[in-house]
């Protein structure tokens, strides 16, 4: 009989960076401008990381880090050294595994190219590039201050500074594009040879611009031939499909997203930043989502303040299949149990439609979407949302 009680999984660490230099219209991060003339205050939020981590140590319990990602934000607009000094303590602090992967976001804007190579030499050994798109007109009605010229030199630079792993983050589905301006762009990413393709189409979030004041996007069958002639492309060009909107050349996924997928641990530090720990001891899966507000995480009290909630079990299943179905091999099965502490069985109960009806398969070995599945996730995840069977 399977032991229904939760090991330890794998620790990675999230570090947000929450300025930027200007909001872009369909962004609901946790972003606040910040333009290039104004003072960042590095040291402050290194001070307040060193404090952050201290008050998440309990979590590390032994474990290595196996990745980290800074995102934000724009992380790249931090220097070098201070993202050095970070990732100095948290190897000083917790350890890094052997190989880790450290991924930094970084613009295309020349301010931020010209510290590429210092990034390098600080640690980071990824680096995910957020281009979006390569035509003016799309890039403009996007709020995105880059232009093509510069995104093209960006990844020449990122390449010649010793980056040898770089993803460029492209949207598609984008106000008035064509599935020829979607192919163009797609082309024009593969052509630049980058080891990881992040494709994802245009959605829009509340609390954005675009929400407020929704652009003219394409109708959804010219929508789905981009999805469909994008697929093909991305699949001749030898970048392997492994997750919704992640393209992989060389079987060069990213460490930390699957990280995430996978329902693995990650300390979460920096403005808003969320964290999910694992807390063997009392069978239960614990959540913190740190303040959110700049000023208040750097100067309103002692220490960074932060919400804290064990995840109620009933909630557990639609978690962790909400991240485990993204990965179009899926996850082994034995993660069930071993990430939330719950039997088997109580998956398959909550499954049980998306079975009968061919989205999901479970084999003595893994739990993953079917072929018809995968064009169907929305629906698949729709259902769970809607289905109790499982609280």
């Amino acid at each position: 009989m399977t032991d229904s009680r939760l090991q330890q999984p794998p620790l990675s660490a999230y570090i947000h960076i929450p300025w930027c230099i200007k909001k872009c219209p369909y962004c609901d991060f946790n972003s606040h401008e910040n333009t290039v003339d104004q003072h960042l205050p590095e040291k402050d939020y290194l001070e307040r990381i060193k404090l952050d981590l201290e008050q998440d140590r309990q979590w590390i319990q032994g474990r290595k880090l196996e990745s980290i990602f800074f995102g934000g934000g724009t992380p790249s607009l931090f220097s070098a050294s201070a993202i050095g000094a970070i990732l100095d303590h948290l190897e000083d602090k917790v350890g890094f595994a052997e190989n880790i992967e450290i991924t930094l976001e970084a613009n295309p804007g020349t301010f931020e190219q010209k510290k590429f190579a210092d990034f390098y030499h600080a640690g980071i050994n990824r680096l995910s590039v957020g281009v979006q798109s390569f035509q003016e007109n799309h890039l403009k009605k996007l709020g995105r201050i880059h232009n093509k010229d510069e995104a093209l030199y960006a990844i020449s630079r990122a390449q010649q500074s010793g980056f040898a792993n770089i993803n460029i983050d492209l949207m598609h589905g984008l106000p008035e594009q064509t599935p020829a301006n979607a192919m163009e762009d797609l082309s024009t990413a593969i052509a630049l040879g980058p080891q990881h393709i992040s494709w994802y189409q245009l959605t829009i979030e509340q609390n954005t611009v675009f929400y407020r004041s929704p652009p003219p996007l394409p109708p959804e069958d010219t929508l789905a031939t981009i999805q469909a002639i994008g697929l093909q492309q991305l699949a001749d060009k030898g970048y392997r499909q492994y997750e919704v909107s992640a393209f992989a050349h060389n079987g060069q996924q990213s460490k930390h997203n699957c990280h995430y997928w996978e329902f693995g641990d990650y300390i979460g530090l920096g403005a808003g930043a969320h964290g999910k720990y694992t807390d063997i001891d009392n069978n239960a899966i614990i959540r913190r989502q740190k303040t959110r507000r700049p000023n208040d995480y750097l100067y309103k009290h002692s220490a960074p303040s932060y919400k804290e909630h064990r995840v109620d079990p009933a909630e557990l299943p639609l978690e962790f299949l909400m991240n485990s179905l993204r990965l179009l091999n899926g996850v082994p099965r034995d993660y069930f149990t071993q990430r939330t502490g719950l039997p088997l069985p109580v998956l398959d109960k909550t499954l049980a439609r998306a079975i009968r009806q061919g989205l999901v398969e479970l084999s003595p070995q893994r739990i993953k979407t079917s072929p018809l599945g995968q064009q169907f996730l929305n629906t698949i995840l729709t259902q769970l949302m809607e289905d109790d069977s499982y609280g």
